[in-house]
């Protein structure tokens, strides 16, 4: 479980990465239904660290005060050398069991402990290229919002690092836990990491509205058959374009992410009604108990029963 989480302040980060962790895992939201954690931000020279943009924060708490967390948060900081002190810290807290999360050029200080040597990792589109040349161990994927390799996550730029931390907060605590800091945050609660990071064209402001049009209709249909024909027909586009610029707007297919809405749907009901897998899979257009187990085992690797277990209402109270 996800209970204690340290962000590290190292000297010149940008404040907008380094305010992410803070806003995701900082705030007791506890009055609108949200999980509050034990947080620190911890630097390993206590005092004034400066920022990207030239002013100092005042950090009180060393890298000690970050000892046996649950999660270390590295936010952006660019593509140069690190202060070694970060370094050790990393090694020995992912070896204590602490989950890493990187956001941004954070992955070149994750990738400078060689914790991510052998696996798979995201960091900004532009970075990308200085990233496979600084450390060839490591597979640099820079086509996605975020890569999860269980106690390692990697995320590109600013906004995906929102969407690293809910999907380690959804991962670990469940889907209400993450609705609910997004919620507050007034931002999607949901976008998968294997979503594209960069959309060369973006396409027309009408063509946006449609496909939003129609997403929605989807989410309040998730327990029909849809068909990228009845789909298409909806947002007056054939099939083809249709297809071709839901990926382009969206960076997914239509079938991705109506297969992970319904998957969202059901986690939600798994947590808060006491429904059988049956009817979940019903409402949600699975279909058979059986299809939803497949994509449960698929998608989070568990079942649905376990899920219930571990999220549950009553599991929870």
């Amino acid at each position: 479980m996800l209970h204690s989480v340290a962000v590290l302040a190292i000297e010149g980060l940008p404040p907008f990465e380094f305010g992410v962790a803070c806003e995701v895992f900082g705030i007791d939201r506890r009055d609108t239904g949200g999980p509050v954690f034990d947080f620190r931000v911890v630097t390993a020279h206590p005092g004034p660290v400066r920022t990207s943009l030239g002013f100092d924060m005042v950090i009180d708490n060393g890298l000690d005060e970050a000892d046996g967390v649950d999660l270390v948060v590295v936010p952006a900081h660019g593509t140069g050398e690190v202060d070694p002190a970060y370094l050790e810290f990393l090694r020995r807290a992912h070896a204590n069991g602490a989950t890493i999360l990187s956001i941004c050029s954070g992955a070149f200080v994750l990738a400078a402990t060689g914790l991510l040597d052998g696996r798979r990792a995201s960091t900004h589109w532009m970075h990308a290229d200085a990233l496979r040349r600084l450390h060839p161990a490591v597979t640099v994927d820079p086509d996605v919002l975020y890569v999860d390799e269980g106690t390692l996550v990697t995320s590109a730029g600013t906004s995906a690092g929102i969407d690293a931390c809910l999907h380690l907060v959804r991962r670990e605590l469940g889907v209400g836990a993450a609705n609910a800091i997004a919620r507050r945050m007034v931002i999607p609660a949901q976008r998968d990491g294997g979503q594209a990071q960069f959309i060369g064209a973006p396409i027309a402001e009408r063509c946006s509205d449609s496909l939003a049009s129609v997403m929605d209709w989807m989410i309040e249909n998730l327990d029909r058959d849809l068909t990228v024909d009845e789909l298409a027909r909806r947002a007056l586009m054939s099939p083809r374009t249709f297809a071709r610029r839901f990926r382009a707007d969206v960076g997914t297919t239509p079938g991705a992410w109506l297969n992970r809405q319904r998957l969202l749907r059901a986690q939600n009901l798994l947590e808060e009604t006491d429904d059988t897998l049956e009817a979940i899979a019903a409402a949600t257009g699975f279909g058979s108990a059986a299809v939803l187990r497949h994509h449960f085992s698929r998608v989070l690797q568990t079942t649905p029963t376990a899920y219930r277990r571990a999220f549950g209402e009553r599991q929870l109270a």
